[in-house]
């Protein structure tokens, strides 16, 4: 009841104050950082006045009309029809106008389809909940998941200034390149969207759909999915950082040691506690958003792994469940979405995290041997 009454509380003020509650609302669209943006805005603009004009001649002629053969007493009211030179007019204008806004329109349609002689090409695929990033000439890439707290979420703090819009890794782009972005699905359709690039563009499994952006200006840009793609459509953010090309050419430099590090790391001899404190982490990111971050799950559509025979049996049968999935249901399939040793890490602290202790753990090159013998 008190939850109630004070939500109502703040309902009721903010109708008593309108100007307060709502002063960063704003009527129109804004521009971006990107010409497309702009030629996006600009053609709103254009079309939204020629609209401005032809509802104040059709309200005019309208209350004129009216007004001026209204039927009154002891009046006569006007009788005509069929006024071939109107109807002509009627016809004739609607279309010139609709040629005049269509020159403009194909024009910025044709520009924003247009992603030849790109300098960077990124890979973006939608996954429940978070984005792939793969920097295809320079080959790695990595997922951005949210990185929004639950105390957030759930009221338990105050929500910082971009609740929901944060995450762990934002896709990293040169300023002044141009961009071609692929976009594709692993699970369900998804939809990439940053407002200030004026780019939009659905993620679907089994096709990929093209786009391209150049941002002018460096800074944090950010997004959402806005396509409804489960449980957790609202919590998978876009988050992308455009930097000057000098500090880009480092952060891909980094990008590439990191992922051959990572690659090495599969010959390496893990212990027990490594794998548990990096599964730890690969959980929280990969596994949390449906088995819960004390692996309670939600049943039935995300069964408890806490004190689960799947995770404290059989490991070859955990192994295949964690790398293959399983057909028919939410379970996904990690095998290519994680490294071998993250999917290590994860299958290790499943089998000893909330009391399970089995003692038993994966390493990747386990994990390695399994993927290559299938």
């Amino acid at each position: 009841m008190r939850v109630h009454a004070k939500r109502a509380g703040v309902l009721l003020g903010g109708l008593m104050t309108p100007a307060l509650s709502m002063a960063d609302w704003t009527l129109n669209m804004s521009p971006g950082v990107t010409g497309t943006s702009n030629e996006i805005f600009s053609l709103h603009m254009t079309i939204l006045w020629i609209c401005v004009v032809i509802g104040i001649v059709v309200f005019g002629v309208m209350f004129w009309s009216i007004f001026a053969h209204r039927k009154s007493p002891g009046r006569k009211p006007a009788n005509f029809h069929e006024n071939t030179l109107v109807e002509i007019l009627w016809t004739i204008i609607p279309l010139v106008i609709l040629v005049v806004m269509a020159i403009p329109a194909t024009a910025t349609l044709v520009d924003m389809y247009d992603t030849s002689e790109a300098d960077v090409d990124i890979k973006v695929t939608g996954y429940q909940w978070r984005w792939k990033y793969d920097y295809i000439e320079d080959d790695f890439g990595y997922f951005s998941n949210i990185t929004t707290s639950d105390d957030e979420i759930y009221n338990r703090t105050e929500k910082t200034e971009n609740y929901l819009l944060e995450v762990d890794n934002p896709m990293v782009v040169p300023v002044g390149a141009k961009i071609r972005l692929l976009v594709t699905a692993n699970d369900v359709i998804h939809s990439w969207w940053v407002p200030a690039f004026g780019v939009k563009k659905d993620a679907i499994p089994g096709f990929v759909n093209e786009t391209w952006t150049r941002v002018d200006e460096p800074g944090i840009y950010r997004g959402q999915c806005t396509e409804l793609c489960g449980v957790k459509h609202g919590f998978m953010p876009v988050v992308v950082k455009a930097v000057p090309q000098d500090e880009y050419d480092a952060w891909v430099a980094e990008q590439k040691e990191a992922a051959q590090r990572e690659r090495e790391l599969t010959e390496k001899d893990w212990t027990l506690e490594e794998l548990m404190a990096r599964g730890e982490k690969a959980y929280a990111s990969a596994c949390a958003a449906c088995h819960q971050a004390d692996g309670s799950g939600a049943p039935p559509a995300f069964p408890a792994l806490k004190g689960s025979t799947v995770v404290t049996e059989d490991m070859q049968a955990h192994m295949d469940i964690v790398v293959n999935g399983v057909s028919g249901t939410a379970m996904q399939a990690f095998g290519g979405q994680l490294s071998e040793v993250d999917l290590a890490a994860v299958i290790t602290y499943e089998r000893n995290a909330w009391g399970n202790d089995t003692g038993e753990m994966v390493t990747p090159k386990e994990v390695f041997e399994y993927k290559n013998q299938e």
